[in-house]
């Protein structure tokens, strides 16, 4: 097994493998496809979501034998040089800005940059952490960025755009990347896992989807430490809650039935069991408020599963959709709010397992607020309540039913109702005039 971490092994290595980002990738293929390719790019967008990654695929496609071309051979020198498991081009040059930001730094690339590539087509920069430049260091590239030797290529990859002096980015075509949609990257580390040889629990991989946060470096390392603890059994939903500190679902399934049938006793009994657990309440009350947006979601659409609106799975998405329906819409957007207020009061706060408690107390008891929120609850509760009652009514029989076929006959009285005689004197006559 190698050494190499999980991102680092499965790096992509043509714009074919890029996923999440073909508005970038498609254009820039195309742009290749007709040699048209300008002479310095701009790539921006969140930490590990292809900036740099792209930037090198765009180095070999422009440095190709057969190129420049949307799909660099992999068989020539400078395509194994500049592979993911290669040693690098001496015509490729990366400059980490955070630390090569000056203008002393910028000045000696200047300077280098006008010598010719020794065995390759162009000579590539590739400038990350573009942001980190100094504005004196910006200016002192400005020439040479505006009008370059035809044989001079600039990739420029930042997570703040606007950091870069106006004057390089109005010379650079910006290619703005994107957080990977949650689907794309759950199939992608499922992919993963499989050439691994490592099997996965599900409800694993919206974990590691969501601790990732649409960054592929980020997911990929979160399944990187899982897969390197885990053991003859793969992967196991235990194991990725416990490690990456979320709640389990058995924990939230108990507080929403705890909110559901109004039972505080229950409700304060998952606290105690979430500090006894060694949880952090702080994400015990995040996860709650996830599960409540699931909730709220699949009230107004119930088949919100099967539009992939919620990322879990099916028998997960199944128990949601019950405990959905015991809730009305007023009732559970009350809760989210409270939960969301709650999780806000928590930054910083000396005591959690109190904030927790009273979080819990308030979406308890409605009637202590006269907002409208609180109204629309109580009148929840009020139907639910009633709904209750008038099934247990019709599974009931009538105490007192009269045998069938049976018919009254005449000796059968039927009582009339008679009006009530008004009382005589004046008091009848004030009465009867109002």
């Amino acid at each position: 097994m190698s050494s190499l971490a999980l991102y680092r092994r499965y790096r992509p290595e043509s714009f074919a493998e890029v996923i999440g980002q073909e508005h970038v990738t498609d254009p820039l293929q195309q742009a290749l496809r007709n040699n048209r390719v300008n002479h310095a790019y701009l790539f921006s967008g969140p930490r590990g979501c292809g900036k740099t990654t792209s930037a090198r695929i765009l180095a070999r496609c422009l440095n190709c034998e057969q190129g420049p071309t949307p799909t660099p051979c992999g068989e020539c020198q400078s395509c194994r040089d500049l592979a993911r498991n290669g040693p690098g081009s001496i015509d490729v040059i990366e400059i980490d800005a955070a630390s090569h930001g000056g203008v002393d730094d910028a000045r000696d690339l200047r300077e280098k940059a006008f010598f010719g590539p020794a065995s390759s087509r162009y000579k590539i920069y590739i400038i990350d952490e573009a942001h980190m430049v100094t504005p004196a260091g910006f200016n002192a590239l400005l020439k040479v960025v505006e009008e370059p030797p035809e044989h001079l290529k600039f990739i420029f990859a930042t997570t703040e755009p606007e950091k870069v002096i106006g004057t390089i980015r109005s010379r650079t075509h910006h290619y703005p990347f994107r957080l990977v949609p949650p689907g794309t990257l759950r199939s992608y580390l499922a992919d993963v896992c499989g050439r691994e040889n490592s099997p996965v629990e599900d409800g694993v991989l919206p974990l590691v989807v969501r601790a990732g946060a649409g960054s592929v470096r980020d997911s990929m390392s979160v399944m990187d430490q899982l897969l390197a603890g885990a053991g003859d059994d793969g992967v196991t939903y235990a194991m990725a809650t416990s490690l990456l500190g979320y709640t389990d679902g058995s924990l939230l399934d108990s507080i929403i039935d705890a909110f559901a049938a109004g039972d505080g006793a229950a409700a304060f009994e998952v606290v105690e069991r979430v500090i006894e657990g060694g949880n952090d309440p702080r994400r015990f009350v995040a996860d709650l408020l996830e599960r409540l947006r699931d909730l709220v979601i699949l009230a107004a659409v119930p088949d919100a599963g099967e539009k992939g609106l919620i990322d879990a799975p099916a028998d997960v998405v199944e128990r949601m959709q019950a405990q959905a329906s015991v809730f009305g819409a007023a009732e559970l957007s009350r809760a989210a709010d409270l939960v969301n207020d709650g999780l806000t009061e928590m930054r910083g706060a000396t005591s959690p397992r109190l904030q927790v408690e009273l979080i819990c107390a308030r979406v308890l008891l409605p009637a202590a607020y006269d907002d409208e929120r609180s109204l629309q609850a109580r009148l929840d509760r009020l139907e639910r309540g009633a709904s209750a009652a008038a099934a247990a009514s019709f599974a009931a029989p009538p105490a007192s039913a009269a045998p069938m076929g049976y018919v009254p006959g005449p000796e059968a009285h039927v009582p009339q109702a008679h009006a009530p005689v008004a009382p005589a004197g004046p008091d009848a006559a004030r009465a009867a005039v109002r």
